[in-house]
């Protein structure tokens, strides 16, 4: 090989490892620098939103978008935990079942901002001592809500083993509830709901605690869930001879003179069952218009029993003198 040569590549391995040492070095005082900068505290200014949740049933927080300002006297590494926080994230729940708060005046209530900064120490991992409140308090206001008592309504989707049914309607506890809102959510609602009770392949009794549907908020009620009571038995087919009869000075002989019923009745029932635990209704308007068919309607039946059928559904007369 030429010396020159010899040289030159001497010279370009001598030039690279000094290249690769001072990318090295700077590696490391860079990161030896941002270690001792991040190491630093650095006060930040900020501001949360405040969310007020749990307030009591009979009242809503009328003071609504508030923000609490503070400054946050943290080291680097937090500053830098605090910065990735999106601003419209930078919120803090304060629930007012746990957080004590006084009335200060008419509807003006307040709370100790140092509960927020412990909520806002907690989420980024820091003590509560390197927050500073602008505010020594928080001040709210609350207003008085409407009230209203109204039936609680079983949502449900219940789905029974063949030969088996539900007994009767379920029962609720409570089955009715007092309610808070605005007045003009408040004369809209007529009945509270549950959630959906859905259940398959069921034979046998049983009870569930249900949340209650409280339109997303818009209503309020110290009762938040209740408990739904089902009974389910095993039902067996029963055909029924209900006599056609009408309660007045009219003597009249119908024809046929019964109603056929079909119908499920649960097994414990099925001995005490009788035809006058039903009744027909016969159509008066056609009797006074004297039509020669009579339109007949099952008009009562025990609240256990499930009614499958019925016939006839028009029927002759005879007047009888």
């Amino acid at each position: 090989m030429n010396p020159i040569d010899n040289i030159k590549q001497k010279a370009e391995r001598t030039n690279k490892h000094s290249v690769l040492t001072f990318l090295v070095f700077l590696a490391i005082s860079t990161a030896a620098w941002f270690l001792v900068k991040l190491s630093e505290n650095y006060v930040t200014q900020t501001a949360y939103r405040l969310v007020l949740v749990e307030t009591p049933a009979d009242k809503w927080v009328s003071t609504d978008g508030q923000t609490v300002k503070m400054s946050l006297n943290i080291d680097g590494f937090h500053t830098l935990r605090y910065k990735m926080v999106r601003e419209p994230n930078r919120v803090v729940v304060i629930p007012l079942d746990v957080v004590p708060y006084r009335l200060e005046n008419g509807n003006t209530y307040s709370f100790s901002s140092q509960y927020v900064a412990e909520k806002v120490a907690e989420s980024l991992d820091i003590s509560a001592s390197d927050i500073t409140m602008t505010d020594a308090k928080i001040y709210f206001t609350m207003d008085v809500l409407k009230s209203k008592v109204v039936p609680v309504a079983l949502r449900s989707d219940i789905k029974t083993q063949r030969q088996y049914g539900i007994y009767g309607l379920p029962m609720l506890n409570p089955a009715s509830i007092t309610i808070f809102g605005p007045q003009e959510v408040i004369d809209s609602v007529k009945v509270v709901n549950t959630l959906l009770l859905s259940k398959s392949n069921v034979n046998q009794s049983f009870s569930e605690m249900l949340p209650l549907d409280l339109l997303d908020g818009q209503i309020h009620s110290n009762i938040k869930e209740v408990k739904a009571e089902v009974e389910v038995e095993k039902f067996t087919e029963m055909d029924v001879e209900v006599p056609i009869v009408v309660t007045d000075s009219l003597r009249i002989r119908f024809f046929p003179e019964t109603m056929s019923v079909k119908c499920l009745v649960a097994m414990r029932d099925y001995a005490s069952i009788a035809p006058k635990d039903f009744s027909v209704a016969v159509d008066r308007k056609q009797l006074e218009a004297m039509q020669p068919l009579l339109d007949v309607r099952l008009a009562a039946w025990p609240p256990t029993v499930q009614v499958l059928s019925t016939r006839p559904d028009k029927v002759e007369y005879l007047i009888v003198q």
